[in-house]
């Protein structure tokens, strides 16, 4: 199967003030969030994305175009519903310190799988709708340029964090033991056999090697040679 890029958002004007903005239209990316999505685009200038796919909200789709920007081509550019912030119902547009205080807390942070949010979605659902979005379009990549195909998915630090638990066998109760950070970037592709990740949050680093890698079906014994990049000068 293809490879998929996952990339969290640059740093919004919300993030900065630690308001829950949801699905709050009009959510843009601050000073510091617009150098975070130039990073991103910057380190996947070098892999030719066949694809850049982005959740419908504004601080997702201005961190998608900082990767087109960069990108030698023209890659296909859909927004994606199903990539849409989790719906938090009546606890969007609040601040994170009120809402620490409410009985429901503990239990997004112990048991996800347990929570829907008042007048909102459940977290299950959240993590169905977006798992199935990227499977389905991995599928439809790969099948148009083979294999080796490697394509973005722009989304939310929820939503990132719930496709790289399916993607690491994690049950949902658990993903909160992952960070995602702002604009960070995550790797995962979805083999024969199982999907294998290659990365998590990584905010630095080189990523051409996705360019050559050719990914075996099988895990090798003993961890293998790892992926082969050339050494910058002075290193």
């Amino acid at each position: 199967m293809a490879t998929v890029i996952l990339v969290r958002h640059g740093r919004t004007t919300a993030n900065a003030t630690g308001l829950l903005a949801g699905r709050t239209p009009g959510v843009s990316l601050d000073e510091l969030g617009q150098q975070q999505a130039t990073t991103a685009g910057e380190r996947l200038a070098r892999v030719p994305l066949v694809g850049v796919v982005s959740s419908p909200l504004q601080r997702c789709q201005q961190t998608a175009q900082y990767i087109l920007d960069r990108q030698p081509g023209t890659p296909y550019a859909p927004t994606e519903d199903d990539l849409t912030e989790c719906d938090y119902g009546q606890w969007q547009g609040r601040m994170l310190s009120e809402l620490a205080t409410e009985k429901l807390w503990p239990v997004v942070q112990s048991q996800p799988s347990a929570v829907t949010f008042p007048g909102g979605e459940s977290m299950a659902t959240m993590q169905s709708r977006s798992v199935a979005a990227i499977r389905r379009h991995d599928a439809a990549f790969e099948a148009e340029h083979g294999p080796g195909a490697v394509w973005a998915a722009v989304a939310h630090g929820d939503i990132i964090k719930s496709i790289l638990a399916d993607a690491l066998g994690m049950h949902l109760d658990m993903f909160q033991r992952l960070n995602v950070g702002p604009a960070s970037i995550s790797i995962v592709h979805y083999g024969a056999n199982r999907p294998t990740v290659h990365a998590i949050n990584t905010d630095a680093g080189d990523l051409s090697w996705l360019s050559t890698t050719t990914h075996a079906a099988d895990a090798p014994v003993g961890g293998g040679a790892g992926t082969q990049t050339t050494p910058t000068s002075g290193a």
